[in-house]
């Protein structure tokens, strides 16, 4: 079962929404589109009994029952909705730090982890700058060849985030990695955060 954190806040402003659709054990469904992608987004919708999908699982939130799409369900591991009263009357967050990549354990294949780390730790960091770096492939069964695209393509900066953070966050949460390589073509700097 996926666990899939639901404040009392939440609940009840969700409840309150339910309430107002006056539909008969009306319940909430949260699923990820393009799941696994750096495009995935956690989304909530209305769930009225007759769209109940068989291989939902269910969570009982007391006011209302809350559906868990079975493909979404290892994207949603450690997932949060919150509800926060404000001047504007309110905001409802939905955090899911596993949409991106499934939070996957130890016994995983290497280039799982690697790409975990990668998008779970280490890519956040670099979109602030409009850059990602994305796995090729591990060589010499330590060596992991990157990719980095968006703003750190041809960025004057990218052996110091390569070697300080990159490959200093790898070899730390991934100890079977040696060393990180980096293929890009840096001769292209049209999109480079620093030129």
């Amino acid at each position: 079962m996926a666990l899939v954190t639901v404040t009392d806040s939440a609940r009840d402003y969700l409840a309150e929404l339910i309430n107002k659709q006056d539909v008969e054990g009306m319940g909430v469904r949260i699923f990820v589109t393009q799941p696994g992608t750096k495009h995935a987004e956690t989304c909530l919708a209305y769930c009225p009994p007759n769209e109940v999908v068989p291989t939902d699982e269910q969570l009982d939130l007391g006011k209302f029952p809350l559906y868990l799409d079975q493909n979404s369900v290892p994207f949603l591991e450690e997932a949060y909705v919150d509800y926060a009263k404000d001047q504007m009357g309110g905001q409802l967050t939905i955090k899911a730090p596993n949409a991106k990549v499934p939070n996957i354990d130890e016994d995983a294949p290497l280039p799982d982890r690697v790409n975990y780390i990668l998008a779970s730790e280490i890519n956040p960091g670099l979109a602030s700058h409009g850059g990602d770096v994305q796995l090729v492939e591990i060589v010499d069964e330590s060596v992991a060849v990157l990719r980095f695209g968006g703003g750190c393509q041809g960025c004057s900066a990218v052996s110091l985030t390569l070697k300080q953070g990159v490959e200093s966050t790898l070899k730390e949460r991934v100890p079977e990695i040696s060393a990180v390589r980096d293929v890009t073509d840096h001769s292209y700097k049209e999109n480079a955060y620093y030129q």
